[in-house]
């Protein structure tokens, strides 16, 4: 029987403003500097950020949404179904749980579900996608929160970056590296490691073998074909050279490309790619 007066909420590290079938709210991020706080909803002028960020050489932070953010996305909803990013780069998911824990006990008998999906922007997007496909066939809820745990174990995230400058200004590395990954044509290409955290696993120099780094990434981690979600940070042209290596050895593959937010703009920078795949492996 199809779940009455449900909901899929996320914070907009997912990268989208609306799905087609079951409603979906977004909690915005905020991207913080010494002068200026962006905040990542629909009237953020991203390419405006990225330009004053790639300027600007001061520290750097973001912020989660409140408990209060995340309760004004659920709109009184019975089961509500809440996405967020990786709890090592964002307090999302501990705020989430908390709204959560707030709203079942002000609300006896209504459901929220939490899942900290250890990634971002395009993963994010297949487990919504996901989601929405679940409650649509009409499961329960408690077979859907089972099945949504099962299909993250088959999904991964790959992140190609052209530059590290934001994340050493955020202290995630240190300004060192930042100044080498900028060196030289080198791309730094890596993952969203089990525990949440960017995984940098090679480091080639030049954009062809930064995707074919991408591939052989996607291919060892179970790749035969499916879904891929591609977003770039100004950098369309790339994308779709990646998305035509992949299609030319999986043909089948679903692949869809889009510019990414202002939260996944600030950590990949301009020309940053970020792919979420399904691996059909389970981790």
């Amino acid at each position: 029987m199809k779940l009455k007066s449900v909901k899929i909420v996320a914070d907009s590290s997912c990268d989208l403003k609306k799905i087609v079938g079951v409603p979906f709210a977004v909690s915005p991020l905020k991207i913080v500097t010494d002068n200026k706080e962006y905040i990542d909803d629909d009237k953020l002028d991203v390419f405006q950020m990225v330009k004053e960020l790639s300027e600007y050489s001061g520290r750097s932070s973001t912020a989660c949404p409140s408990p209060i953010d995340w309760l004004k996305t659920f709109d009184n909803a019975d089961y509500i179904f809440c996405v967020t990013i990786t709890s090592s780069l964002s307090g999302s998911y501990n705020s989430a749980c908390i709204a959560r824990n707030d709203y079942e006990e002000q609300n006896p008998g209504k459901r929220v579900f939490v899942i900290d999906t250890l990634s971002t922007g395009p993963e994010m997007y297949l487990i919504i996608e996901k989601l929405n496909d679940l409650i649509n066939e009409g499961l329960d809820f408690d077979t859907i929160c089972d099945k949504i745990k099962e299909y993250k174990k088959t999904t991964s995230l790959i992140f190609m970056l052209e530059s590290m400058k934001n994340l050493a200004n955020n202290g995630r590395v240190s300004h060192l590296t930042a100044k080498a990954a900028g060196l030289l044509g080198i791309r730094v290409v890596g993952i969203a490691s089990e525990k949440g955290e960017l995984a940098v696993l090679e480091k080639p120099r030049g954009e062809k073998k930064a995707l074919n780094s991408i591939v052989g990434i996607m291919k060892k981690s179970g790749f035969t074909g499916g879904k891929v979600k591609i977003s770039h940070c100004f950098n369309k042209e790339t994308a779709q050279m990646l998305e035509k290596i992949i299609l030319n050895e999986f043909s089948q593959t679903q692949i869809e490309i889009y510019e990414t937010g202002g939260l996944c703009s600030f950590y990949v920078e301009k020309g940053g790619l970020l792919v979420g795949f399904e691996n059909h492996c389970k981790k």
